[in-house]
């Protein structure tokens, strides 16, 4: 519906849900940040997914897949997210948002960019991721330099942005 044609009602409900996805992105990169697992596993609905480096659905698969890639290769990280958009429909969502992420893999410094494609949903604790996935437009080493589809990180490739990729020919 256009938004010209909502009510003034249905006008503020559609900010305050846009401003909740907001927040829960937010609150999804501080959670992974901070290595706080449960909070992370929460923004996901009971059968969401992470998809990416590998599949991770539902919370106990979440609860194991996070903690361990941060204690075994990627040891420090730190997600900057921004160019968020949302598209709303009822109670579901989805968009697109932007990724800059620093990290430290095996004591080296890399950096990594790439997008996240959000399916959402409203639960009775609010919005909830119900798909993130990740791709990555590159992952590599600060000395090695970064360019589009240029992997130091070798899981990264699997998640390669199909976009970036097509794009280089």
């Amino acid at each position: 519906m256009p938004e010209t044609t909502l009510t003034l009602e249905e006008r503020v409900t559609r900010l305050e849900d846009i401003h909740e996805i907001g927040q829960l992105r937010a609150r999804y990169c501080q959670a992974l940040d901070d290595g706080r697992w449960e909070d992370l596993a929460d923004t996901f609905t009971e059968d969401g997914a992470f998809v990416g480096l590998s599949t991770a659905r539902g919370r106990a698969e979440m609860l194991e897949f996070f903690p361990q890639l941060n204690s075994s290769t990627v040891t420090s990280w730190w997600h900057f997210s921004s160019n968020e958009t949302v598209e709303l429909d009822g109670d579901t969502a989805a968009g697109t948002t932007w990724l800059l992420q620093p990290c430290v893999v095996d004591g080296e410094s890399q950096i990594a960019a790439g997008r996240y494609e959000d399916t959402m949903v409203r639960t009775a604790h609010g919005w909830r991721f119900q798909e993130r996935r990740v791709s990555f437009f590159f992952w590599s080493s600060l000395e090695s330099g970064w360019d589009a589809a240029r992997f130091s990180f070798p899981p990264a490739v699997d998640a390669a942005d199909a976009r970036t990729v097509e794009r280089l020919g």
